[in-house]
């Protein structure tokens, strides 16, 4: 386009694929800066403008990401709006990095899963060792004892009763389980990915658990990007990768609004 031309609000939602309304829903948010008016009250939107769209708009778009990734990116992009793409960059690295580390968590996470899934087959069905009650099964496995009841609610895990009082009792089978379930959801899976994984356990399957963890059964629609969180940070550091080079070609370019 011609220096300084003017661009119609259209013109910046055919760029990033979306609706005029998002457009309008991008600079109330701050994801855009704010676009001159002329005097029919029309707004007089810019190249500059119209990089920043697609930008966010790519920032922005698909299944949510955990909500430490989604702050992150709001962060950069209202960055980007209001100081330009050379002064985002350093958010940008920051994002990218944030990415980096809960891949990292994830991906110990599921090693952890496949160590533990290796290891329970030799290690007893626990009838010699002093079965735990509820809470103290809870401790030993770092969660509290309402964090256990809402992941046996979920049928995360199954408990075998005391058959004189009826209460729940635990062996070193099911706080392993316990131990692999914290870690799991706090490494970002979520319930129903957890759900996917014990119901292949209680089927007898030990093997390729990443695999289960990472891909949603048949029939069963994956509602955020924790259901197949793995695939979901390795898209998210392909993204944020894309996200610097954006701005880093953005910032050679001579910009008329800053």
């Amino acid at each position: 386009m011609a220096p300084g031309e003017v661009l119609r609000t259209a013109d910046l939602a055919r760029a990033a694929g979306t609706h005029v309304n998002t457009v309008r829903f991008y600079e109330e948010m701050g994801f855009l800066p704010p676009a001159e008016r002329g005097p029919n009250g029309y707004r007089l939107w810019k190249e500059e403008h119209r990089d920043q769209m697609v930008f966010a708009r790519k920032a922005l778009h698909g299944l949510w990401p955990g909500r430490r990734i989604r702050a992150s990116a709001l962060v950069l992009v209202r960055k980007a709006a209001a100081e330009g793409p050379k002064a985002a960059l350093p958010a940008a690295r920051a994002h990218r990095d944030l990415v980096r580390q809960e891949r990292a968590r994830a991906e110990e996470a599921a090693r952890f899963l496949e160590s533990w899934a290796r290891g329970r087959a030799d290690a007893g069905d626990g009838r010699r060792t002093p079965r735990l009650g509820p809470r103290e099964a809870a401790r030993a496995a770092g969660a509290t004892p309402g964090q256990v009841r809402n992941w046996e609610r979920n049928r995360l895990i199954r408990t075998p009763r005391d058959t004189e009082g009826g209460r729940r009792t635990y062996g070193p089978g099911e706080i392993g389980r316990l131990r692999v379930i914290r870690t799991l959801l706090l490494a970002g899976y979520s319930v129903m990915a957890v759900q996917r994984m014990t119901r292949a356990l209680d089927h007898g399957r030990d093997g390729e658990l990443r695999e289960v963890l990472d891909t949603p059964a048949p029939g069963e629609e994956a509602l955020t990007a924790c259901d197949r969180w793995l695939s979901s940070l390795a898209e998210q550091e392909a993204r944020a990768e894309s996200l610097i080079s954006v701005l880093e070609n953005r910032s050679t370019k001579k910009t008329t609004l800053q």
